[in-house]
């Protein structure tokens, strides 16, 4: 059975990822751009932990019929013959499948809506909320999948999140669990955006491009980690949803009802070293 490797670079837009240099996962293709279940953060990651990740938009067909296909990919994916979405009834739950067929369940969170004490822990062997939501590098370089079982290793990458690893102190903060939760990353936030105003275009502007080199430091995070993977590994890289920076005048996710905040990139591919 093959390793399954889960990338959620969080809150990534389609827009972002395309834009960015990204020369290491460019090798295994350019991203496709896909659409999110949900427009947030927890509604979006049951979803992928329900098996389905983001999804195409085919039109005169049934979506009964698009479900029972993503369900069958599962098979591709691990290995595992005549898996399909049988396989997953009735828990209509990823992990505790793949347990159930012998891997070793891991995951590693960054966003603290997903911490290990809400419902997305079941069927985890493994299951922790990083020290904070900048935490890849140091999974790229200390993570070890089980040496005697599969391993589906879900991670979940705050770089690609607001404030996007922002070290510049003149653009404006805000804090609460649409953005980041207060003083997380050391940042403190003494003054809520309603006493500031809205940010305006430029400092919009500049928060996009700061996810778009966010990205790239996420490729280069995610080249050293899968140059350490020895086993064969399906990866799927992608996003649980995307992001507003000003459009229609909107910023973030969420209660956000925009096109732009379900486009993600999606890229999947197996490594055989």
């Amino acid at each position: 059975m093959n390793n399954i490797l889960v990338i959620i670079l969080d809150s990534c837009r389609y827009d972002s990822y395309a834009k960015a240099n990204t020369t290491f996962l460019d090798q295994f293709g350019l991203a496709e751009k896909r659409y999110s279940y949900a427009s947030w953060t927890g509604p979006s990651h049951f979803c992928m932990f329900s098996g389905l990740f983001p999804h195409t938009s085919p039109s005169l067909v049934y979506a009964s019929e698009v479900y029972k296909k993503e369900y069958i990919l599962w098979e591709e994916r691990t290995g595992i013959q005549d898996l399909d979405f049988k396989s997953f009834v009735p828990q209509l739950w990823l992990p505790t499948l793949l347990q159930k067929y012998g891997y070793y369940t891991m995951a590693r969170m960054s966003m603290p809506v997903l911490n290990p004490y809400t419902a997305l822990n079941k069927g985890f062997d493994d299951y922790k909320l990083m020290p904070n939501h900048n935490s890849l590098l140091d999974l790229a370089t200390n993570l070890e999948f089980h040496s005697e079982k599969p391993t589906f290793c879900f991670i979940n990458s705050g770089e690609t999140h607001y404030p996007y690893m922002l070290t510049d102190p003149a653009l404006p903060k805000i804090s609460g669990i649409h953005g980041v939760l207060k003083d997380i990353d050391g940042i403190t936030h003494d003054s809520s955006l309603s006493s500031q105003g809205f940010f305006n275009p430029e400092d919009m502007e500049r928060l996009h491009t700061q996810q778009i080199k966010c990205v790239e430091h996420c490729d280069r995070c995610i080249e050293c980690l899968l140059t350490r993977i020895k086993a064969k590994t399906r990866v799927i890289i992608t996003a649980d949803h995307g992001e507003l920076f000003g459009e229609s005048g909107y910023f973030g996710h969420g209660p956000v009802n925009h096109s732009l905040v379900h486009e993600v990139p999606y890229i999947e591919f197996t490594i055989n070293h």
